[in-house]
């Protein structure tokens, strides 16, 4: 947890960033909703590719929240923290920050939580490998 007089910082690993670019926009000119949401979907999915030492599918997002438009330009840092695994499964909170040339500390937009599955080659449910 954060200390009160402590500006709020990003919970998990920073596992990818990009740059929101002008054709992610939706009518608004924000970056679109979806387009967020793959980007988080991206990162987990590494996350728990490496946890699982293989293959995944992502098979629920359990929850996710928006909290701040993204402007075109800024910078999207996906910051991924596992919260569970089970016998095939993973389950990853996920939260997206963004800065810009106008910010000088990091703005949250979302969080979600994404379960993901281990498969195998044929796309079949597999063990996740204990270390």
């Amino acid at each position: 947890m954060n200390n009160i007089n402590e500006s709020p910082k990003p919970i998990g690993k920073l596992i990818s960033q990009t740059i929101a670019m002008p054709r992610e926009t939706n009518a608004n000119g924000d970056i679109f909703g979806g387009w967020l949401l793959s980007q988080m979907d991206l990162a987990g999915a590494i996350l728990a590719g490496r946890i699982a030492q293989g293959r995944v599918a992502t098979v629920a997002i359990s929850s996710m929240s928006f909290l701040n438009p993204v402007p075109v330009g800024a910078v999207v840092g996906c910051y991924a923290n596992t919260t569970s695994v089970g016998t095939s499964s993973i389950k990853i909170s996920i939260e997206a920050w963004i800065s810009d040339d106008h910010r000088t500390e990091l703005c949250k937009v979302t969080e979600g939580e994404f379960v993901f599955v281990a498969i195998d080659k044929s796309g079949n449910t597999r063990t996740v490998p204990s270390n």
